[in-house]
């Protein structure tokens, strides 16, 4: 018959049980921690687009309000038009001008070709009333003033000939070439085209599907070409998670995980491991001509550098997660291959999502 324990050795026991079960709890979180790691460090990201006005001007109208969900294309607000329509009827005046323009010059170039033709043919006439003079000057049948007025004549009428054909290319560099490949008439539609460009971006449109956030615009804001006037979030989102770097040895692309958001306790939704992040702004050098700066820490242990995943939730998780909102909060677990560390990797995340019934 068993002697009954002293206090003594009943503290003794219990003391050996708590450091059994402190040895078995950290065998287990080590293990874990390497093959099945788990991290509340994850939170929603939406993309989103700051809608900037690529035009100057007051707004007329304002055709959402303030978190309604948009579609790709829609009309958020309105710029006044008219200071750019009047842009438009200057630039198809400035067209117009143009198309006189080169008329003008082809109607000039035709009459200068006439000038040219007759100036040609009284060179023809002087050069054989030079020819003949020649002769008629051997003979006395001419005296030599009137064979000296002839000559003159024949160098005025090259003169002549050769003026037209310096006005006419001249003319024909200013009209350039004909059609669309005229210089002129390319600039002259080209800045239609960009007046018709900046009246279209009196109009701004939703550049995809999302929910209009923070619009703090209404009719008279003046809005300036680049200056943000709200933002667009979009509806698909980007799930990123922060492990600890020796977390990740075991990690790969593709790799299983399970999420549990801190919005809906008690659910778990399956993704995938689709990226790993490049780096972190710890490791960013920046070249700002100072000296580099050494890290310091009085601490044994320092802290565990943490490297960030992206994930992709699975088509049949996503369609119900899209009304998240960004910046939820979420906590993640990597799946192992099967086996018994698999199921202990589901148990763990069940239990989390449970936990968050409570906080």
């Amino acid at each position: 018959m068993s002697q009954p324990r002293t206090p003594d050795q009943q503290f003794a026991r219990y003391v050996k049980i708590a450091i059994g079960f402190f040895i078995l709890c950290f065998g287990y979180f080590i293990v874990a921690d390497l093959y099945m790691p788990m991290t509340p460090q994850a939170r929603v990201y939406h993309q989103v687009t700051q809608i900037t006005p690529q035009v100057n001007g007051d707004i007329v109208a304002v055709e959402v309000s303030n978190n309604e969900p948009v579609k790709a294309g829609q009309l958020l607000m309105r710029i006044n038009p008219r200071p750019y329509e009047l842009a438009v009827q200057q630039a198809e005046l400035a067209l117009a001008q143009v198309q006189l323009q080169n008329q003008q010059l082809d109607a000039d170039i035709s009459a200068l070709n006439a000038d040219l033709s007759a100036a040609k043919a009284k060179l023809n006439e002087q050069q054989r009333l030079h020819k003949r003079s020649a002769a008629l000057l051997v003979s006395k049948a001419i005296s030599e003033q009137q064979s000296d007025e002839i000559t003159a004549g024949l160098a005025t009428a090259k003169a002549q000939v050769s003026a037209i054909k310096a006005k006419i290319q001249a003319a024909k560099i200013k009209r350039g070439d004909h059609g669309d490949n005229n210089v002129a008439l390319q600039q002259a539609k080209n800045a239609l085209a960009q007046a018709q460009l900046n009246l279209s971006y009196t109009q701004v449109l939703a550049p995809h599907d999302g929910v209009i956030s923070n619009l703090q615009v209404t009719t008279g804001t003046y809005a300036k070409a680049g200056m943000a006037m709200t933002g667009l979030v979009a509806n698909s989102l980007d799930l990123a998670a922060d492990f600890r770097e020796k977390s990740l040895y075991h990690v790969r692309v593709g790799k299983t995980a399970l999420v549990s958001f801190d919005a809906l306790p008690g659910q778990v939704f399956s993704a995938h491991v689709s990226e790993f992040s490049a780096g972190s702004s710890d490791g960013q050098l920046n070249a700002n001509g100072a000296l580099a700066q050494v890290e310091t820490s009085n601490r044994w242990v320092r802290d565990a550098q943490r490297q960030r995943i992206h994930l992709q939730l699975e088509p049949q998780s996503s369609a119900k997660l899209t009304y998240l909102p960004s910046g939820s909060r979420a906590t993640v677990q990597i799946i192992p291959d099967g086996g018994i560390r698999a199921a202990l990797a589901k148990v763990q995340i069940k239990f989390v999502s449970l936990m968050h019934y409570i906080y």
